[in-house]
């Protein structure tokens, strides 16, 4: 495992490593996690997905990191820093685990995710790229001060996908943070 290991009250942050994989097909199984990420994925797909989280850490220096509640030791989801190829923008993304929802692991995650990557990765922007049906992660975008830049586009395969862009500037984040 290759990368920072970030801890914030509840959650530790840290690189993909292969002891997350049961945990990370089953959460991207779920149809209600993935209503808005492209649909359920099969145990294969996942892996590929799996994999390329992985690599992004090794090759690009970053990726989503894997989210472990701190009190049990339990694989709660992924989130944090992503920029495939062609995408709008540095985006900090979220998936967790169903059952996480609704307890601020997100916000709570993205910010940690949010410090670390204004302060290692020169990014001056980030974005979260939300289906504007997903009223829960406009939510999270709204707890963490970003605004709506309006409708976004995606690259293939994803160009169909609907999103709307949320984001703010590295001077917001740290205004806001102070």
């Amino acid at each position: 495992m290759h990368g920072p290991v970030i801890e914030t009250d509840r959650l530790i942050l840290r690189p993909t490593a292969a002891e997350d994989f049961d945990a990370w097909a089953e959460c991207m199984a779920d149809p209600e996690v993935n209503r808005f990420l492209g649909g359920p994925q099969p145990r294969a797909i996942a892996w590929r997905n799996f994999m390329t989280m992985a690599g992004c850490w090794s090759i690009a220096g970053f990726g989503m990191f894997s989210v472990i509640e701190r009190a049990s030791g339990r694989w709660m989801g992924r989130l944090g820093p992503w920029q495939p190829e062609g995408w709008p923008g540095h985006e900090i993304g979220w998936a967790l685990l169903r059952e996480t929802w609704g307890k601020g692991y997100a916000t709570e995650g993205a910010a940690a995710s949010m410090d670390w990557a204004f302060a290692n990765l020169g990014w001056s922007q980030v974005i979260h790229s939300i289906n504007p049906q997903n009223l829960a992660s406009i939510g999270v975008a709204k707890k963490l001060g970003s605004t709506w830049q309006g409708p976004g586009a995606l690259p293939p395969p994803f160009e169909d996908d609907i999103v709307d862009l949320w984001g703010q500037t590295r001077e917001q984040w740290i205004a806001r943070r102070r």
